[in-house]
């Protein structure tokens, strides 16, 4: 499982979430067999997505973030839902390519720069929210940062990182999203950059054992913080044998009397935690 915080300046002009997500990426990379890359990027983007689900208000609500850059891992996806709790896939989950010129994980390399950061809130409305900005570097930080600034208006720092083991397991993962609130004054920006100038990576605060509350005091130093409250995420698929079927239903019956008729088991696979659903012949006449 996670670890999520939600807190605010006792002057009421910054809101901070910040995570350690390093099950939920273990999990993630567990489930999917990423390389090096597309763990790093996929982990970030489940990062981002759990808090930014975090912040959704009704108990019904969900966000979905989609990173679309014409790179070789393809498109990654995450789903979460009100609480944090997180799911996602990659379209390609191998890709090798050499460190950047940071000698770090090319995640942008792997994500591609030539497309765009998609985001669809389901609100519980007729209609669900959807945004979408062109990608700024495929880092994913940098483009979450981005949607908040153009699609919502709100001045926003986001920061992810994921430290990947040599034998490809997860050492750390984690993150945070500052944002200043409407009332926000410039002294208060100002004291949140310098608070942030120089601060350390996310990945070497949680080596160093520090946890989510301990990394919001340190991006919000020059403030006094307090804690709205902190809570356990996890990495969490909601597919069902009942959601599949709605799903074959939904195809249409001309496709599922050609799956009935090839007399063999239909087998369908869940994208976000590879669980197998066998459907018989006989099922699926009984769907048609």
């Amino acid at each position: 499982m996670g670890k999520l915080i939600r807190c605010i300046t006792s002057d009421g002009q910054v809101m901070a979430t910040a995570i350690d997500s390093t099950d939920i990426v273990a999990k993630a990379e567990q489930i999917h067999t990423t390389s090096a890359v597309v763990t790093a990027a996929l982990g970030r983007l489940l990062t981002a997505t759990s808090m930014m689900g975090n912040m959704l208000k009704g108990k019904d609500d969900s966000i979905t973030l989609k990173l679309s850059g014409n790179g070789p891992a393809g498109s990654l996806i995450a789903v979460s839902d009100f609480n944090g709790d997180v799911r996602g896939y990659v379209s390609n989950p191998i890709v090798e390519l050499p460190l950047n010129s940071k000698g770090k994980l090319d995640v942008g390399g792997a994500v591609g720069k030539d497309g765009f950061l998609y985001v669809l809130k389901d609100l519980g409305l007729k209609e669900p929210y959807s945004g979408s900005v062109p990608l700024v570097s495929g880092e994913v930080a940098e483009d979450i940062t981005a949607y908040y600034a153009i699609s919502e208006q709100i001045p926003t720092v986001c920061a992810l990182g994921v430290l990947v083991n040599p034998d490809l397991t997860v050492k750390a993962a984690g993150g945070y999203i500052v944002q200043l609130l409407p009332a926000a004054s410039e002294e208060a920006i100002e004291k949140l950059e310098n608070g942030i100038k120089d601060i350390k990576s996310v990945t070497q605060m949680l080596t160093e054992g520090k946890t989510p509350l301990d990394i919001i005091k340190e991006v919000l130093k020059n403030f006094e913080v307090e804690v709205l409250y902190e809570h356990d995420v996890f990495y969490r698929c909601n597919c069902s044998r009942q959601r599949v079927e709605q799903a074959l239903i939904s195809v249409g019956k001309e496709d599922l009397q050609s799956m009935a008729d090839e007399n063999k088991d239909t087998e369908i696979k869940c994208h976000f935690c590879d669980k197998v659903y066998n459907f018989t012949p006989q099922e699926i006449r009984k769907l048609i």
